[in-house]
């Protein structure tokens, strides 16, 4: 990796926008700009000399981040809101793209090393179910970044990946913002656009 050496290494909690419904207005992470997102993600990982990720697995910011992070072989710590089978059908599958394989590779990949995190279902409360998912990706990033090494202490960074500002109401992506930032992490911004 390249940049400044005497900085510490980085542990990212990242979460982000989902490609786009089709016909949604404003659009917030058009399929195309998947090849963008995916080269501004790569780029951050070296600048910030990231060590391990930590995020969901939906369609989008989350499945690009997990795939370049393993391309990067980089650590990976992907935490769910609730079972996979669920998750996969509900934040996966049902957007535009071929998503699933990734879903599935990467879920499973994280299973075996010990780096999937299923949170108990609460049931039909999705906005609850995604906060919660948000509070446990702040403390396993920060678990993994207070991890004893010669090292020391890394970095604690705050990913959002969207077009730049919080939708009214529900917002897991600023929800994970707001949570992080109260926790001490530095924040950056991935734009989807």
């Amino acid at each position: 990796m390249t940049g400044d050496r005497s900085r510490r290494a980085s542990v990212v909690a990242l979460a982000g926008r989902r490609i786009d419904a089709p016909g949604t207005q404003p659009p917030r992470f058009p399929l195309g700009n998947v090849p963008l997102v995916r080269r501004r993600l790569a780029h951050l990982f070296v600048e910030e000399m990231t060590e391990a990720l930590v995020c969901s697995a939906a369609c989008g910011a989350d499945l690009i981040a997990l795939e370049e992070a393993e391309r990067l072989g980089l650590r990976r710590r992907i935490v769910l809101p609730f079972p996979p089978e669920r998750f996969r059908d509900t934040s996966v599958i049902d957007r535009p793209g071929d998503w699933a394989p990734l879903f599935d590779r990467l879920v499973a990949a994280a299973a075996a090393c010990g780096d999937l995190v299923v949170l108990a279902d609460i049931g039909g409360d999705d906005d609850a179910a995604y906060a919660a998912a948000n509070d446990a990706i702040v403390r396993e990033a920060m678990a993994l970044g207070h991890g004893t090494d010669e090292e020391g202490v890394r970095r604690l960074l705050a990913v959002v990946v969207w077009e730049g500002k919080a939708r009214q109401g529900s917002d897991a992506t600023g929800g994970l913002r707001n949570i992080a930032t109260r926790a001490g992490f530095s924040e950056r911004s991935v734009l989807t656009r």
